[in-house]
């Protein structure tokens, strides 16, 4: 149990560091600067972090979410995504085990992530991030066979083509960067999990949205980057896609 728990903990560890570093690199790209080069700086006042000011989730926390320097609040964007990525990451292996899938889930995640945090701060989603899932799609293939082929073949479609075919009918409903990345998650998770996918992701874009409208804060007309909720559906159903369907197919369905 001590020895599961380490493991568990480490993997939670690896994955608010990846979130600490993509979070940070997605903020620099939308302001047109270098994702490797220079020191992480306020995003207020400019000034240089220091090293103890760097550590995820417990920097935030020790002062208490604003800059040493400025004393300005510092968004809890940073905060919420490195224990979003910790707890995702921790649970690659409290899924898998030890197995070849805890390594690909954890790379999955940390792409989709990567994904999430662009889209967010850009309204963009780069091919190079859903290219860079292809790999993994394949490779579940043979890691997870009890997802057969044509599950897979008709998961590249069952959400990818209506959300083409809506992107046709209704400008601006979707993006290029959605439609390709549920293509790849499609081959990855076969159509029963993208389904689920799917879901997850209208059921928390769609509360975000009508939260927004009751507290006056969204714009009419304006474009919510739906990328990320999509990215949080896709990991959660990476992890227990199968399980959610079943669940609801047996609870639901007569």
């Amino acid at each position: 149990m001590a020895y599961e728990i380490v493991i568990t903990v480490i993997f939670a560890l690896f994955g608010a560091c990846a979130a600490s570093f993509i979070n940070a690199g997605a903020l620099r790209r939308a302001k047109g600067e270098s994702n490797v080069k220079g020191r992480s700086r306020c995003p207020k006042c400019g000034q240089t972090l220091s090293w103890w000011e760097l550590i995820p989730i417990l920097s935030w926390l020790l002062v208490m979410g604003k800059c040493g320097s400025c004393d300005k609040p510092i968004s809890p964007r940073y905060l919420l995504t490195e224990l979003i990525c910790a707890f995702f990451s921790a649970m690659c292996y409290v899924r898998y085990g030890i197995s070849y899938m805890t390594p690909l889930s954890f790379g999955v995640i940390v792409i989709l992530l990567a994904i999430a945090l662009i889209d967010l701060s850009t309204m963009e989603i780069p091919d190079k991030l859903v290219i860079a899932l292809v790999p993994f799609a394949f490779a579940s293939v043979f890691l997870q066979p009890e997802i057969t082929i044509i599950p897979r073949v008709v998961g590249i479609i069952v959400v990818s083509l209506p959300m083409l075919v809506l992107a046709l009918v209704i400008p601006g409903a979707f993006g290029g960067g959605d439609i390709k990345l549920m293509a790849v998650c499609g081959l990855m998770l076969g159509w029963r999990s993208t389904l689920v996918a799917t879901f997850i992701a209208l059921l928390v874009g769609g509360g975000i949205a009508i939260s927004k409208m009751l507290r006056k804060k969204a714009e009419k007309g304006a474009h919510m980057p739906f990328g990320p909720h999509l990215c949080l559906g896709s990991a959660a159903a990476l992890l227990y896609g199968l399980e959610i369907y079943t669940w609801y197919i047996e609870s639901f369905i007569p």
